[in-house]
């Protein structure tokens, strides 16, 4: 495996403070031993542990496993819902066809997954401002964690529109600041504005990533923040800063593309020069059930066999394009470690990038939580976020300096005059089964005609967001107002 710091497992460990903290055995904190708060916040070590207690959020099921690659990919066109007809996954057929209603459970995890790092995020900035260690080191660790609130919240608004705004402590005895914060919805407006200060200061305070020691490989950087902003601007087609930040990343001399697009999503691609921020795991702390949940089915069974790559997502490549293999792991056929994908598996296609060797790649033989990090943010992704905001500035020549390089490596012909449509087509094939799809099509208003060619009805007014949870609305008292059409 790659160099890069371990999350460590989650504990209350601070016994005078409700925070989250790493607890690796040589950095536990034994309430015994009686440490007063004031000696607590001198230790450089408890700040950093206490940190790599809101990354390690990114671990959970309730993050970016199952319900994550329901609500983001099995809803789109790119995907189905795959394994068996008797098997639903509770409520993953009715992603695939886009009958889901509030009560659907994938919502409210993906719901309680984001706001369970929010309130370490929150947590963890109140008492970071009281630690009496290095300013430099200080201002690092909170600019890492207003990144992460900010990923967090740009979730959250992606799926739901406005939603609650909450970015500081809250007093559980406080049942006004409840109610106004915790179970009452911001605007989207609101919540992008937020999304942005949190992002603008932690581009202020994040290293590049050359300057991080090889041991804190995989923590935020300056480029992760300037990459999720100008998506984050993309999104609300500000088209100037989105332009301007992809370029910021493009130009720091901090990454580029990887020759080989398969391995990007491979071991040997981790935390590499196309990767701008990825989800860490290891052998002893594993990505919770995202390769199980979409590992071939059958015989032999190496996974649940969801999320399988629709046959329109097959047939929609240029001949020759290599992402499509790289993409699409077609059944029957002889995998990139030697292993023979067999007929008895029950899907004709699934999901090359979560596939996980056990024979080529490290591995501890628990598939339920493997070692195979998450790619979050790509160099691929900035150029092509450039190329679209460049497209809507008239800068043509940069289109055709974003777009060709990905067509070069994916062995096809440049191209000249880029249009839009030439623009999404290849941001689809670069960015395939990576829980882009969805998002994409809504945003960009393609959504009722692509789901209408997969035979799906996307409804205008409905479907641009998914419900609120039913038990977050019944817990709030019916404070929080439910999304149009649900």
């Amino acid at each position: 495996m790659k160099y890069r710091f371990k999350y460590g497992s989650v504990a209350a460990v601070f016994a005078l403070m409700a925070i989250f903290a790493s607890c690796d055995d040589e950095l536990d904190v034994d309430p015994r031993q009686n440490i007063s708060e004031e000696d607590l916040l001198k230790n450089p070590d408890n700040a950093v542990k206490m940190v790599n207690g809101v990354y390690n959020k990114m671990l959970s099921y309730n993050m970016y496993s199952f319900p994550w690659i329901g609500i983001t990919s099995i809803t789109s066109d790119d995907a189905d819902k795959g394994s068996t007809p008797s098997d639903t996954g509770t409520d993953k057929h009715k992603l695939d066809n886009l009958t889901f209603d509030a009560s659907d459970i994938s919502f409210n995890e993906v719901w309680k997954g984001r706001y369970d790092g929010i309130y370490r995020t929150n947590n963890a900035l109140f008492y970071l401002e009281q630690f009496q260690i290095d300013e430099s080191l200080k201002s690092r660790l909170i600019g890492e964690v207003k990144f992460l609130r900010a990923f967090w919240y740009f979730d959250l608004v992606r799926c739901f529109g406005g939603v609650p705004l909450v970015v500081g402590n809250i007093d559980l005895n406080d049942g006004e600041a409840i109610n106004n914060l915790v179970f009452t919805r911001a605007t989207k407006e609101a919540v992008y504005a937020q999304i942005e200060a949190d992002l603008e200061d932690a581009i202020n305070r994040l290293p590049l990533k050359s300057d991080y020691p090889l041991n804190d490989l995989g923590r935020a950087t300056k480029g992760a923040a300037q990459a999720l902003k100008a998506k984050v601007h993309l999104y609300q087609q500000e088209w100037d800063q989105a332009y301007a930040l992809a370029g910021d990343v493009i130009m720091s001399g901090q990454y580029d593309l990887m020759e080989d697009y398969a391995s990007v999503w491979r071991e040997v691609g981790e935390n590499q020069e196309e990767s701008i921020f990825e989800v860490q795991a290891t052998l002893t702390q594993g990505l919770i059930q995202y390769t199980d949940v979409q590992g071939p089915r059958g015989t032999p069974d190496l996974g649940w066999g969801f999320n399988t790559p629709s046959l329109g997502l097959s047939n929609s490549y240029e001949d020759g394009d290599v992402r499509r293999e790289a993409t699409i792991l077609y059944v029957p056929s002889v995998l990139w470690d030697g292993f023979l994908a067999p007929t008895t598996w029950n899907n004709p296609r699934y999901n090359y990038k979560a596939y996980h060797s056990s024979i080529a790649e490290s591995w501890n033989g628990n598939k339920a939580e493997t070692a195979k990090n998450l790619r979050l943010l790509k160099f691929s992704d900035v150029m092509l976020i450039r190329a679209e905001a460049g497209f809507h500035l008239g800068m043509n020549d940069e289109v055709e300096n974003m777009i060709n390089p990905l067509r070069l490596r994916a062995g096809l012909g440049e191209l000249s005059g880029i249009t839009l449509q030439q623009i999404y087509n290849e941001r689809r094939w670069e960015m395939a089964m990576e829980h882009e799809r969805w998002f994409d099509i809504v945003r960009t208003g393609q959504a009722q005609a692509a789901m209408a060619a997969n035979g799906k009805t996307f409804v205008p007014g409905k479907h641009e967001v998914f419900p609120i949870p039913d038990p977050q609305i019944a817990v709030s008292g019916g404070r929080l107002i439910q999304n149009n059409g649900y």
